[in-house]
């Protein structure tokens, strides 16, 4: 079944929220911005639960276990799916068990038909790095709650890049999917925020540790986009609207729409329809006088990109720039600025993050670049220690090496970082 067909039937509440929605254009930023800072934002997460949700959840395992779609932890094994995975579900339907299985199940099969996973780990780098450069990027930073900042600049969308990326497209599809490929790609940069980003900033400190981050906030730029390329993009926004809101729900915490021109009103109109209103509620639109005083309410002055008021070094079309603490666990993954540049190079195509290791994958040229990496610079006794990459780069003899060339460093450093920290764990025992 198509993604944008398996999207459950709207409960009641939602229905009753849809027919009060009001056109306004604009929701208020200050209000959303003290509700932030406060707790009321982690109600309905994991560790912030009533008594009547904590029943909800263990009735909405019960019955995804019941049906084949859910194993909870037993002898030593994970459960199939966290408790926070099962959370957004149940956010999505407002705690209605029937509604969040219901979609549950329309994700889960959708998943397996589609073969996501594998997709996401088999996907050619070069055609990842193509669809991200499509659709929202995240910074490397995240907002003072510990959620991840994503940036999605409208105007770089224009009649040639979109005519170069189509170009790119097989009109092929998937071996195992029935979906065409613009679409496999857009879910593997779904799967990257589920699986790589989030963990990653679940692991990073935060005001509320005990609550995994399962959400990002997006600054939306639209300045400079007429109103032709709006009508020409929207297709391709929709897509990505309706794939979140059918099967990612409550992975958006907010979005922050900058530069909007007069006529937005007439956009705002065909955009409010992709989104269920709960979601509607989430978007801001800012004007140039609000852009910085909001984001800064949000976030660290270090985490909002310098375009936009703030200090960080980070562009349209660049990969994420690390803060430090991130910078301490995923370091592997980073190679040191090259000359003339002012920030290292983070890794390219798909990545996992299990906690403490790391998984490169994708193929490049058909070939695998599957490795392990482990997590974290500080695993060493005796202080901070030069990561893998690090190590590699330091023997590259040109700046311009091959992506693959790399991978392939990662690799052999990786092993050999392994064996010096079994080396220094049996000197040890002795």
């Amino acid at each position: 079944m198509p993604f944008w067909g398996s999207k459950s039937t709207p409960t009641k509440a939602e229905s009753d929220a849809s027919s009060n929605d009001a056109t306004d254009t604009k929701n208020d930023p200050v209000a959303a911005a003290s509700q932030a800072a406060g707790t009321a934002w982690l109600e309905g997460h994991l560790h912030h639960l009533t008594e009547e949700q904590e029943q909800k959840l263990e009735g909405f395992k019960k019955l995804c276990e019941q049906n084949g779609y859910y194993r909870p932890e037993r002898d030593g094994e994970k459960a199939s799916h966290a408790d926070a995975t099962m959370l957004r579900f149940l956010r999505a339907r407002k705690f209605d068990i029937d509604g969040a299985w219901g979609q549950f199940k329309d994700t889960e099969d959708w998943r397996r038909e589609n073969a996501i996973e594998s997709l996401y780990e088999n996907i050619e780098v070069d055609a990842y790095e193509a669809a991200r450069r499509m659709y929202p990027q995240w910074t490397g930073r995240r907002d003072r709650r510990g959620i991840p900042v994503y940036v999605f600049e409208i105007q770089h969308l224009n009649n040639k890049n979109m005519a170069a990326y189509k170009s790119t497209l097989s009109t092929e599809t998937q071996q195992s999917s029935k979906v065409p490929e613009r679409l496999l790609r857009l879910f593997a940069l779904y799967e990257n925020l589920l699986r790589f980003v989030m963990p990653l900033c679940s692991q990073l400190s935060r005001p509320n540790p005990e609550t995994p981050i399962t959400s990002s906030n997006n600054i939306v730029d639209v300045s400079g986009v007429g109103l032709k390329q709006f009508w020409d993009l929207k297709g391709h926004m929709q897509d990505a609207s309706v794939l979140a809101t059918a099967h990612y729900p409550e992975t958006l915490d907010r979005i922050f729409i900058i530069g909007a021109p007069s006529f937005f009103p007439t956009v705002w109109g065909w955009i409010k329809r992709w989104f269920d209103p709960v979601t509607t509620s989430k978007i801001f639109i800012l004007s140039a006088a609000e852009v910085k005083p909001t984001l800064t309410n949000f976030m660290d002055p270090s985490s909002i990109p310098k375009q936009y008021g703030g200090d960080l070094d980070w562009k349209w079309g660049d990969m994420p720039n690390l803060d430090e603490e991130a910078r301490q666990v995923v370091g592997a993954l980073e190679t040191p600025a090259a000359e003339g540049e002012t920030k290292p190079s983070f890794i390219k195509g798909p990545v996992l993050f299990n906690g403490n290791t790391i998984e490169v994958l994708g193929k490049v040229n058909g070939e695998s670049r599957k490795s392990t990496l482990p997590a974290g610079a500080l695993a060493q006794q005796g202080g901070p220690a030069a990561t893998p990459v690090e190590k590699a780069a330091a023997q590259e003899t040109s700046v311009a090496a091959t992506e693959d060339e790399k991978v392939a460093a990662v690799q052999e450093d990786a092993a050999a970082l392994k064996s010096e920290a079994e080396t220094a764990t049996n000197t040890v025992a002795v």
